[in-house]
C-alpha cells in the first residue's frame, strides 16, 4: 500500500459501505452516545469561540459536527462518502464539507482542534501515524485532537453492520498513546468507551491530546 497512490483497500471496501447505509446510519447517529459529552468538554475546554475544528471523517454531520456547530465553532468535514456529505450538506449550510480521503488528506491548513471519531480504524494501521503526523502539524499549539482507536491488540478484520461489510484494524490504545507523545501532544484524556470482550466486540478507546505548550495532567478516570 502507498499513500501516494489511489487510497487504501480499506477505503474502498468502505466507501462503499458506507455509501449503501447512509440513510440507516444518518438516522441511527442522530445522538451523542455514553460519555461523548464529557470528551467534547474536555476537547473544547478553553478553546475560543469560532475557533476552526477539522472533523475528519464527518460521515453525515451527526452528531459531532452538529454539536460543534451549536457550540459556535466553525468547522471543516471531509469524509470519502458522497452520500454522507450529501446529508451533511443539506442540514448543516454553515459547514464546510470537503468530499476526501483519510489518507490522502493533507491536513495543510492550521486549526485548533481536529476531531478524528470512528474513522482512523476502517483504515489499514500502516496508515494512521502518518495521519497522525499530518494532523500535528496543522495544529496550533495548544490544540486538541480528539481520537478513537480499536481497545485491543488484534489483526485487521471484517464486520457487518446493516448489512454492509466494513474493514477494521488499529494499534492497540497503548501503542497509539506512545505515538502521539513522540508528536508532541501531551495525553488529556484516555478511556475505554468499550472494553474488548472474548466474542465480536474488539474494544473501542476514547483520547483526547493535546499539542504541547507545558506540562498537563492527564485523565485517566
Amino acid at each position: 500500500m502507498n499513500e501516494a497512490g489511489s487510497g487504501s483497500v480499506s477505503s474502498a471496501i468502505n466507501l462503499a459501505a458506507y455509501n449503501s447505509i447512509a440513510d440507516q446510519w444518518d438516522a441511527a447517529r442522530s445522538t451523542l452516545w455514553g460519555r461523548e459529552p464529557f470528551y467534547l468538554d474536555v476537547f473544547l475546554a478553553g478553546m475560543p469561540k469560532g475557533a476552526q475544528i477539522l472533523d475528519a471523517g464527518c460521515g453525515s454531520g451527526r452528531p459531532m459536527a452538529e454539536n460543534l456547530l451549536a457550540r459556535g465553532y466553525s468547522v471543516l468535514g471531509i469524509d470519502q462518502s458522497a452520500a454522507m456529505l450529501a446529508k451533511a450538506r443539506a442540514r448543516f449550510p454553515q459547514g464546510q464539507w470537503l468530499e476526501a480521503k483519510l489518507e490522502q488528506y493533507p491536513f495543510a491548513d492550521p486549526c485548533c482542534g481536529v476531531l478524528c471519531w470512528d474513522a482512523l480504524f476502517h483504515l489499514e494501521r500502516c496508515f494512521h501515524q502518518p495521519i497522525l503526523a499530518r494532523i500535528a502539524n496543522c495544529l496550533s499549539p495548544g490544540g486538541r485532537l480528539m481520537l478513537t482507536v480499536g481497545g485491543s491488540a488484534h489483526p485487521p478484520f471484517t464486520d457487518s453492520m446493516f448489512h454492509q461489510q466494513f474493514f477494521y484494524d488499529s494499534h492497540p490504545p497503548q501503542q497509539v498513546m506512545a505515538m502521539l507523545t513522540a508528536l508532541g501532544f501531551t495525553l488529556r484524556l484516555g478511556e475505554f468507551m468499550n472494553p474488548p470482550t472474548t466474542g465480536r466486540d474488539k474494544g473501542r478507546y476514547a483520547i483526547v491530546a493535546e499539542k504541547s505548550m507545558g506540562r498537563h495532567d492527564t485523565i485517566f478516570p
